[in-house]
């Protein structure tokens, strides 16, 4: 997110000169005027520029002239560089003085302009190559609006860096629209082959798609895409990372053939992914799947936009305005007029208000078709493990190990830990006590082959002792991957035992027996699916301080047990999931039935009573105390606003972990949370922008920053 404390007084002189010219001027002048013996272009000698700057208080179009030399390559929607800063329209001896080149986009020419004194001329065009259209340029201003940003912000995430080899490469021709597909495994659902008939036919159905556990989500997406081809429009596909990508790119290329659809991904580099982009832009390809950057891809004649499990994280922007995939994709399919679908094996609680609401229709399989597909779940509960004690040491209860033994006779076994590495976090082995530093409360660590630590300020600690009960023996509280896989290793010697997390994520794995432990999301597909699933740990993501910490504990084991065997017709030769878990908790039960949607209904009755997200909109304003308190004070708010706190932020530690949005280390923040009902969201977000764009323009001192509709609000 920008800060406040980039403001530059060029800046603030060039808006003081342009305000007071306009006060001035009684009426507009029909023709720009610039430097002494500039030849202007001789029609529409105007062009308006969005320029790459950020800042709130400079969210509008600036207007320069057109020189003649330019007038046929400064085209609406190309890249141009301007003069921009104090002194850039002001002209002295023939000559324009100050300010300084920076980059923008040209988005109309205009005969006049509003602004009544001498215009700087356009530097330069970039690039001939029209890149911001009038469709994406609509859809980066309502995103921009509806999470209090600026429109600069939101142009540099929806058009990409311009590589010049890429734009002189020419696209591909458009092939024909492909015939319509057949239903494939959308069968199995009781809606499935009505939705695809509407797509083909051109309808723009809306539908919430709970889909079946097992590999054919790929698959059935692409038939999505390749039915509203049929149609003769175009089709784009959102997922979270890199491998569902892969995953739907092979699916599509299978589906539709060759040369038909274009992968946009940060691992293509980024001169393919903006030679991909082109040919989306030019109307040579029609269908576009891609991770989050993608959600801004310009298709032409768009017929359809695709979600894909928007429960996860990465669909979240962390640049600013910090927009969510599914709600830009949820604008674009109210602006286009286009069809809508959001796909999950599990189901977010913002999904569930989808149907609630009748914008859109579930899309579910029969209780039969479930029961098939899914593997069988078993529970364990802290009473099982209280009583085998030789199970609470290693974590692993006797039905985990006979259901690991079984299932490595037919195949490999999924073994998922919440955390990576070896004990990430230690507690009083007596009383539970979490273990702190005593010299900065940071926690403390015991990774492989060293010496108990601090994990913030690295000093030892071998002399802890517990402040509450005076034990002196420590217990993993949540052990990490790499101890669990060290555990299973020696307990299965003639088993080979791989993992997955972070710093190394495979993407398959084969179908012979062998131990798989993975960190949450990083689980890879086994070749003819897992014989067998342990969930190890669940009170560790339950107990996380957070609004959707059971929507998300939900969601990591369901996406974990889709990967397992189904049971089946009659039960037979289907896989088994263990998840360790106090079994009458409302997500281990909703995981038991595999009802993810109910459990997303009741979650959001619960949010409706309480007044929370997504019922209601809500932003977060963080910054020192001060600065908190003076902006909600001087900001306009609705008059239905609710303002909760402001509440500390904890403090981040020098050398700790910091995430966006948290405190620089060492500085104490707050945090207000300001609700509005449903209906003044747009306001609440107008007011918001309006008051930090006059903050920036006054100079404000301490960074205030904002956060509409806040993933985290624990």
């Amino acid at each position: 997110m920008s800060s406040e404390n980039e403001k530059s007084s060029e800046e603030h002189e060039q808006l003081a000169l342009i305000r007071e010219t306009v006060r001035k001027a009684k009426v507009p002048r029909a023709k720009p005027r610039t430097w002494r013996g500039a030849a202007l272009a001789k029609e529409l000698p105007v062009a308006r520029v969005v320029v790459n700057k950020g800042s709130l208080h400079l969210d509008q179009f600036f207007d320069y002239a057109v020189p003649e030399e330019l007038d046929e390559s400064a085209q609406p929607g190309v890249r141009v560089r301007v003069r921009f800063g104090a002194g850039a329209h002001q002209v002295k001896n023939g000559r324009r003085e100050g300010g300084r080149l920076i980059d923008g986009f040209l988005v109309e020419r205009r005969a006049t302009s509003d602004y009544s004194g001498p215009l700087a001329a356009l530097a330069d065009v970039v690039s001939p190559e029209p890149v911001l259209g009038p469709e994406l340029l609509g859809l980066a201003r309502a995103v921009a609006d509806r999470y209090a940003g600026s429109l600069a912000d939101v142009l540099q995430l929806a058009v990409p860096p311009r590589s010049a080899k890429a734009e002189g490469r020419p696209s591909p021709e458009p092939l024909p629209p492909p015939a319509a597909p057949e239903p494939g495994t959308w069968t199995r659902y009781e809606r499935g082959p009505a939705f695809l008939e509407s797509l083909a036919r051109g309808g723009t159905p809306r539908a919430v798609w709970n889909a079946l556990p097992g590999p054919y989500w790929a698959e059935e997406i692409a038939r999505t895409v390749a039915a509203t081809l049929a149609s003769g429009r175009g089709a784009l596909v959102v997922v979270p990372d890199g491998r569902a990508a892969a995953r739907v790119d092979a699916a599509l290329t299978v589906v539709l053939g060759e040369g038909r659809h274009a992968l946009l991904t940060a691992e293509a580099g980024p001169e393919k992914r903006y030679a991909q982009w082109l040919a989306v832009r030019r109307g040579a390809v029609r269908a576009v799947v891609g991770t989050r950057a993608a959600m801004f891809a310009p298709v032409r004649d768009l017929g359809l936009v695709v979600i894909w499990d928007d429960g996860d994280g990465s669909h979240s922007e962390p640049h600013a305005p910090q927009p969510h995939a599914r709600d830009v994709l949820l604008l674009r399919a109210a602006h286009d007029r286009c069809a809508f679908l959001l796909g999950s094996t599990s189901c977010t609680v913002e999904a569930a208000q989808l149907v609630e609401s009748g914008w859109a229709k579930a899309l579910n399989a029969g209780r039969d078709q479930v029961r098939r597909a899914a593997p069988l779940i078993r529970t364990v509960g802290d009473g099982e493990l209280a009583r085998d004690e030789a199970a609470r040491a290693a974590r692993l209860p006797s039905l985990a190990w006979q259901t690991v033994r079984e299932g490595l006779r037919t195949g490999p076994v999924l073994v998922q830990v919440p955390r990576r590495g070896y004990v990430p976090r230690l507690a009083c082995e007596r009383c539970r006590t979490p273990a702190r530093c005593r010299h900065c409360a940071g926690p403390l660590e015991a990774p492989e082959q060293r010496e108990l630590h601090c994990g913030w300020c690295g000093r030892g600690a071998l002399d802890w002792h517990c402040v509450a009960c005076g034990s002196t023996r420590l217990r993993a509280q949540v052990v990490g991957a790499r101890r669990t896989a060290e555990e299973l290793g020696r307990a299965f010697p003639a088993v080979p035992v791989r993992t997955s997390g972070r710093d190394h994520v495979l993407d398959s794995v084969p179908g012979r027996p062998a131990l798989v432990v993975s960190t949450p999301g990083a689980e890879p597909v086994a070749e003819g699916g897992y014989a067998a699933a342990l969930l190890l740990d669940g009170w560790a993501m339950l107990g996380r301080p957070d609004l959707r910490a059971g929507e998300e504990a939900l969601r990591r084991w369901i996406d974990a047990a889709s990967l397992v065997r189904g049971q089946g017709e009659g039960g037979v030769g289907g896989g088994v999931v263990v998840v360790v878990a106090e079994p009458t908790l409302r997500p281990v039960q909703a995981l038991v039935r595999w009802d993810p949607v109910g459990h997303a209904q009741r979650e959001l009755a619960e949010r409706a009573e309480l007044g929370f997200p997504p019922v209601s909109r809500m932003a977060a304003v963080t910054g020192p105390p001060e600065a908190v308190e003076g902006f909600l004070a001087a900001a306009g708010l609705p008059a239905d606003a609710e303002v909760l706190g402001p509440v500390p932020l904890p403090v981040v530690r020098p050398g700790g972990p910091r995430r966006p949005g948290h405190p620089p280390p060492g500085e104490q923040w707050d945090r207000a949370l300001v609700r509005v009902p449903p209906g003044s969201g747009a306001a609440l977000a107008a007011a918001l922008k309006q008051a930090r764009a006059g903050r920036l323009a006054r100079g404000g001192g301490d960074p205030v920053r904002i956060r509409v509709d806040p993933p985290d609000i624990g």
